[in-house]
């Protein structure tokens, strides 16, 4: 057995592909729409993942986008997505740069959580070991849940 893809619905399917890839840098690898079943269905695939994802050997995130409008309730229910980064404070302040949220700040050096624009907990982890405690993520408070 081996991991394939998560799933998320997307209620905006513009918005949520701004989020995964202009903002958190995803790369769309397929995508599949349905005139049948009224849905698109994009697969991502983190960077550097690409090749490995189009030949189903990396995992993939699955966004569904259903065409008639829906309500997506919160997404802490659902768990979260979590992705290893090169270098938490770099990647989180690229992040509200863009106008993401910070959930959770980085203050130990090792963890932090977004959330997308579907409310989707997304939780970012440091490669390697913590890196130290640095301002101003060691004195930022939690924003909303994450």
């Amino acid at each position: 057995m081996r991991y394939l893809h998560t799933m998320v619905r997307a209620r905006d399917l513009d918005e949520t592909l701004d989020f995964y890839c202009h903002k958190l840098g995803l790369v769309e690898v397929n995508r599949y729409d349905s005139e049948q079943g009224r849905f698109t269905l994009v697969f991502l695939a983190a960077p550097g993942d690409e090749a490995a994802a189009r030949e189903n050997s990396a995992p993939l995130l699955e966004i569904t986008h259903n065409w008639d409008p829906e309500d997506y309730d919160g997404g802490r229910n659902f768990g979260h997505l979590a992705y290893r980064v090169e270098d938490i404070y770099d990647t989180c302040q690229r992040l509200m740069d863009r106008g993401v949220t910070v959930n959770r700040p980085p203050r130990d050096g090792h963890m932090a959580f977004i959330r997308s624009p579907d409310g989707i907990s997304i939780e970012l982890l440091q490669e390697g070991p913590s890196l130290p405690p640095t301002e101003p993520w060691a004195s930022m408070d939690n924003i909303g849940s994450w």
